[in-house]
C-alpha cells in the first residue's frame, strides 16, 4: 500500500517516521475511549468552539510526541469541532494520519460519510467565483452520481473524463479534480497535475486532499459544505478506514441486519407520524434539509418554468437552517430567500400571511422553512389560524391562480405529534416534515435525520428522495441500527423529559417570578405539544438599555457557568436536546444562532433537559442561584 509520497527527504527516514506514527495510532485504537464511537458529542465541558479541532489535533500531537495513549489522556483531550457532523476525534485523526503520511497539514484532508459530496464541495466554490472544473476520473462514477442534474439543477459548470490513471492528465489552468477508487484509503500521488483528490471507498464514503498552497482557500468552504449539506465520515466508519491503514482488516463493518432494521426505522416513524406514506432517512437533519430544498427547486424548475422560487426562512432559527437555505439560493439564479419573522412580538400567522400575499402578487414559488415549536422562544402559533393562512387561495398581479405553498416543517421539538395525519391539522396544505434523529430519535447517538409528507405533498418524495442519493447523504447501516434500538422508547422519554422540564420551569416561576420564561403552556402540553426545551430571560438593572442588557448577559453566563461547575456530570454546555441523560445549557446567539444576522439573535438562556438527571439537585442549584442575586 502506497501511502507515502517521495520527495527531498531521505526515503529510508520517512518510513521510519511513517512506520512510529502507525504504530502509536495502533496503540490509540487500542485505547480509544468509548464515548469517542458511542456518543454525538465528546467532552462538552471542556469545548471551546473558536479552537474546535484545532485544540484537540495540538493536544493530540502532544501526546503523540510523548508516546502516550492509554484512554484516560485520550479522554481527556477536548471536543473536535463542534459536534459529530462537522467532525469529531477519529475524522480528525484518521485526516492527521494520512496528512502525516503524505507531509501535508492536516486541515487539507477532509473525510465524508458521502462518496459523491466533496466533489460538489469544490464545483461550488468555483461557481461562486466563476471558475472551470475539470473531472477525471477512473472506472466508473458512482451510478447515481448524475452529473447532468449536477449541472442543471445545481448549476455546477465543469467536464468529466475517464482516464486510465492520473499521469494522463493534463496540466491545466482550471481546476483539476481527480476521483479515484482504490481499495486502500489515502492512496494519492501530490507530484500530479491535480489540484484535488478524491479517494471514494465503496463502504466508508470518501477522502478530498487538497493538494498544493493555492488550492488551501478551498479549504473551509469545503469544511462548511460538510457542516452544512452532508456529515464527516462517521466514527464507526474512520475506525475502519484507520485500521485498514494499519493493513489490521477490510472496511467490512459488517451488519447483517440493515434491512431489518431500516424496514423496522420505516415502520416506526410511519407509526409514530401517523402515517403510510414514504418515510426518507439520511445522514442527518441538515442532509434531508438540503435534499428536501434541492428536490423541491428541482420540482419547480420542470414544472413552473422561469418563475422566481422564493425559501421564506425565520431569520432567528437554528443556524444551520438559515445558513443552508441562503447558500442554496446563492448558488441558483431564481432562488432567493425571504425572512419570516416568528418569535416574541412576531406572529408566525400574521407573518405568513404577508410574506404570502407578497410572493403570490408577484406570481414566485413559495417554500417555507419553520420549526414548530420555534428555536429558541419555543412557541407554538395558533394551527387553526395557521391551517388558513396556508390554505388560502391567492391571485397573482395578472389576477390568476397563485401557486399554493409548501410548508417544510422542522418538528424536532416535537417529533411525536401527527402533524401530517390524513385528517390531521395540516392535511389540506402542502406538509413536508423533517426530524433531527441526532435528538430524541436516537437520544444523541447517532445523527441521522426523517423526511415524510403528508398526501397532499406525497408526490414530491419522488425528487428528495433523487438528489438525497445524488449527494448519497442517506443513513448509514450503524445509523439505522441505533435507530432501531431507540425508536419504540421515545415518545415515552419525551414525556418523562417534559416532566422533568415542566417541574423546573414551575420552581423558576415560584423563586424568580420576575424572570420571563418561554415555555409551551399546559393546554398546549394537553394537545401533545411536550417539548424539553424552554428559554429563560432572567431580570435585569441598570440605568440605561444597554446597561439592562449587559447585566442580562452577564447573568445569563453566571447561571450556566454554576450549573455546570455545580453539577458537572449531568450539566453540559451544549446545544443538545433529546439526550437519554442530563442537562444542557446554551446562549443560542453563540452557538445555534452563528450565522444569524446579529439583530436577529437571541442572547437568552435555553435549557434542554433529559428523561434521565437529578431534577432535585438542579432545583437546589438554581434555589441557590436566585438567593445568590
Amino acid at each position: 500500500m502506497n501511502l507515502i509520497s517521495v520527495n527531498s527527504q531521505p526515503i529510508k527516514e520517512k518510513i521510519m517516521e511513517g512506520n512510529k506514527m502507525l504504530n502509536y495510532i495502533k496503540d490509540v485504537l487500542e485505547n480509544i475511549p468509548t464515548d469517542w464511537l458511542r456518543l454525538t458529542t465528546h467532552r462538552l465541558d471542556i469545548y471551546e468552539e473558536e479552537l474546535a479541532k484545532v485544540q484537540f489535533l495540538e493536544q493530540f500531537e502532544i501526546l503523540y510526541e510523548n508516546n502516550k495513549s492509554e484512554s484516560l489522556v485520550l479522554n481527556d483531550l477536548p471536543t473536535a469541532f463542534d459536534y459529530i457532523r462537522l467532525g469529531h476525534p477519529l475524522s480528525c485523526i484518521l485526516e492527521w494520519v494520512i496528512a502525516k503520511l503524505n507531509d501535508l497539514k492536516s486541515e487539507n484532508v477532509i473525510s465524508f460519510s458521502s462518496k459523491t459530496i466533496a466533489v460538489l464541495a469544490i464545483l461550488r466554490k468555483n461557481l461562486l467565483e466563476n471558475k472551470s472544473s475539470e473531472i477525471y476520473y477512473t472506472g466508473e462514477l458512482p451510478a447515481f452520481f448524475d452529473l447532468e442534474i449536477l449541472n442543471q439543477i445545481y448549476a455546477y459548470k465543469f467536464d468529466a473524463k475517464k482516464v486510465d490513471k492520473v499521469e494522463d492528465i493534463p496540466q491545466s489552468n482550471n481546476t483539476t479534480i481527480f476521483i479515484s477508487q482504490p481499495r486502500e484509503i489515502g492512496t494519492i500521488d501530490l507530484s500530479s497535475n491535480v489540484d484535488f483528490f478524491i479517494n471514494i471507498h465503496e463502504q466508508l464514503g470518501s477522502i478530498v486532499v487538497v493538494n498544493g498552497e493555492q488550492n488551501e482557500s478551498y479549504v473551509s468552504e469545503i469544511q462548511h459544505v460538510r457542516r452544512r449539506e452532508t456529515i464527516a465520515m462517521t466514527p464507526a466508519d474512520c475506525l475502519a478506514a484507520l485500521k485498514m491503514l494499519l493493513e489490521q482488516s477490510s472496511a467490512d463493518n459488517g451488519n447483517g441486519n440493515a434491512e431489518t432494521n431500516k424496514t423496522f426505522v420505516l415502520d416506526s416513524m410511519n407509526d409514530i407520524a401517523g402515517t403510510n406514506t414514504k418515510v426518507l432517512i439520511g445522514s442527518s437533519g441538515l442532509s434531508i434539509q438540503y435534499a428536501i430544498s434541492m428536490g423541491l427547486i428541482h420540482d419547480a424548475l420542470e414544472k413552473y418554468k422561469g418563475k422566481a422560487i422564493k425559501i421564506i426562512v425565520p431569520p432567528n432559527c437554528y443556524g444551520g437552517t438559515n445558513d443552508q437555505a441562503r447558500r442554496v439560493a446563492a448558488c441558483i439564479d431564481n432562488v432567493e430567500v425571504m425572512d419570516l419573522p416568528v418569535d416574541g412580538d412576531n406572529d408566525m400567522v400574521q407573518s405568513l400571511d404577508i410574506v404570502l400575499d407578497k410572493i403570490a402578487n408577484k406570481d414566485a414559488i413559495p417554500y417555507i422553512i419553520a420549526e414548530i415549536p420555534t428555536n429558541p422562544r419555543v412557541e407554538v402559533p395558533d394551527l387553526i389560524q395557521l391551517k388558513a393562512v396556508l390554505s388560502k387561495e391567492r391571485k397573482t398581479g395578472n389576477g390568476e391562480m397563485a401557486i399554493d405553498p409548501v410548508f417544510i416543517l422542522d418538528q424536532t421539538f416535537c417529533p411525536n405529534v401527527q402533524f401530517l395525519e390524513d385528517d390531521g391539522i395540516l392535511s389540506t396544505v402542502r406538509t413536508i416534515s423533517y426530524i433531527s434523529g441526532s435528538k430524541f430519535p436516537s437520544g444523541g447517538l447517532c445523527n441521522a435525520g426523517f423526511c415524510l409528507a403528508n398526501k397532499k405533498a406525497e408526490a414530491l418524495i419522488e425528487k428528495i428522495e433523487m438528489h438525497l442519493r445524488i449527494c448519497d447523504n442517506e443513513a448509514t447501516n450503524l445509523q439505522l441500527e441505533v435507530l432501531a434500538q431507540q425508536l419504540p422508547s421515545m415518545n415515552q422519554r419525551i414525556q418523562d423529559a417534559y416532566q422533568n422540564t415542566r417541574a423546573f420551569v414551575n420552581l423558576i416561576k415560584q423563586t424568580l417570578p420576575t424572570a420571563k420564561i418561554n415555555f409551551v403552556s399546559e393546554e398546549l402540553a394537553e394537545k401533545g405539544f411536550t417539548p424539553s426545551v424552554f428559554s429563560l430571560d432572567l431580570p435585569s438593572k441598570g440605568n440605561t438599555a444597554e446597561e439592562k442588557e449587559s447585566y442580562r448577559r452577564m447573568l445569563n453566563y453566571k447561571l450556566i457557568n454554576l450549573m455546570i461547575k455545580e453539577i458537572p456530570n449531568e450539566s453540559k454546555n451544549c446545544v443538545s436536546y433529546g439526550q437519554l441523560k442530563g442537562c444542557y445549557w446554551t446562549i443560542p446567539a453563540t452557538s445555534t444562532q452563528g450565522t444569524t444576522r446579529e439583530g436577529d439573535k437571541d442572547y437568552i438562556v435555553r435549557v434542554a433537559l433529559s428523561p434521565m438527571m437529578d431534577i432535585e439537585l438542579h432545583k437546589k442549584v438554581f434555589s441557590d442561584f436566585v438567593e445568590d442575586i
